[in-house]
């Protein structure tokens, strides 16, 4: 792919865009070869794009970026994040950021933050996850580990669920999570938001329990706190302690080193009375020439005899 072929799929792909969140480019799939240190990103009225390595043609690429930008009135603002630099930095590049921007999806609005971390507050590749949860939700008692901003407790909420349970050691992340309930107009007397390291605090985690839906969506790797291949089995193991009668799973990994056998080993060998029963699609949008590098959602329901 050349500069002038980037170019062509980006305006190719924003030619109907709404408001939603929606991933332009996807290079970090590798299926667009030469470029799969970036992406691109059109949010609410941002264009984002993140450089994930160094590389030659940066200045040439945000250059194109510039003309790209300048040549639609969709956006406000260009910004370029740097992922590779000490603290992953985003600078304004063009225009003013709006003194509010939301991710929506499905018409729900989620608050993000360009300027002051890694993560701008949300995870656009989860969208049908999302979706299973909508789904699955009416009427559940719903348990989201690793909640982060708490998209999964606003979908299932807005979806009629009974009750939802965030937990996350991060107490920040959980305060945009309530912010992002309010946004919705979405009451949260039946909603918790639970700041404890999950794999020190099963008795507090059991205590709202048994739960109908559980979600485990964790970090690949987070310095102190969580390795996928050495505590993920913890979480699988603790399972039958707060799982209902027929409670389903959906287990997500977005370690590209891990494949699904991973998940589903940890199922067979730490809590056997929960059956595979799909891997959820991942959007057309976030292409990977090797499936098993990509987003992996997987489905369990528990099966319990008599």
């Amino acid at each position: 792919m050349t500069l002038d072929d980037l170019h062509r799929h980006l305006k190719n792909a924003s030619v109907s865009l709404t408001h939603e969140y929606t991933r332009l480019f996807h290079g970090r799939g590798n299926t667009y070869g030469n470029y799969r240190f970036l992406t691109v990103d059109s949010v609410d009225k941002v264009l984002f794009a993140v450089l994930f390595e160094m590389d030659d043609e940066e200045e040439k690429i945000i250059t194109m970026l510039r003309e790209f930008y300048m040549n639609d009135d969709k956006w406000e603002a260009l910004v370029i994040q740097h992922r590779y630099l000490p603290s992953a930095p985003s600078t304004v590049i063009m225009g003013e950021l709006p003194s509010q921007t939301f991710a929506i999806e499905n018409n729900l609005k989620y608050r993000i933050n360009f300027l002051n971390a890694q993560n701008i507050g949300f995870f656009p590749d989860m969208k049908l996850g999302r979706s299973f949860v909508r789904e699955h939700a009416k009427g559940k008692n719903v348990l989201n580990l690793f909640s982060y901003t708490c998209s999964f407790s606003v979908v299932a909420m807005d979806a009629g669920a009974y009750s939802v349970v965030n937990v996350d050691m991060n107490k920040n992340v959980l305060t945009i999570g309530r912010e992002n309930h309010r946004l919705n107009a979405i009451e949260t007397k039946n909603v918790e938001f639970m700041p404890y390291n999950i794999l020190k605090s099963w008795s507090r985690i059991r205590k709202s329990g048994p739960y109908d839906l559980i979600i485990i969506d964790p970090p690949s790797f987070q310095k102190g706190s969580f390795a996928a291949t050495s505590d993920y089995e913890k979480i699988i193991k603790r399972l039958h302690e707060f799982a209902a009668q027929e409670c389903i799973v959906l287990s997500a990994l977005n370690a590209p080193e891990l494949e699904c056998e991973f998940i589903k080993t940890l199922f067979r060998e730490n809590a056997p009375e929960f059956e595979y029963v799909e891997r959820l699609e991942n959007l057309e949008s976030f292409p990977e020439i090797e499936e098993e590098r990509s987003l992996k959602n997987l489905i369990f329901k528990r099966v319990v005899d008599g």
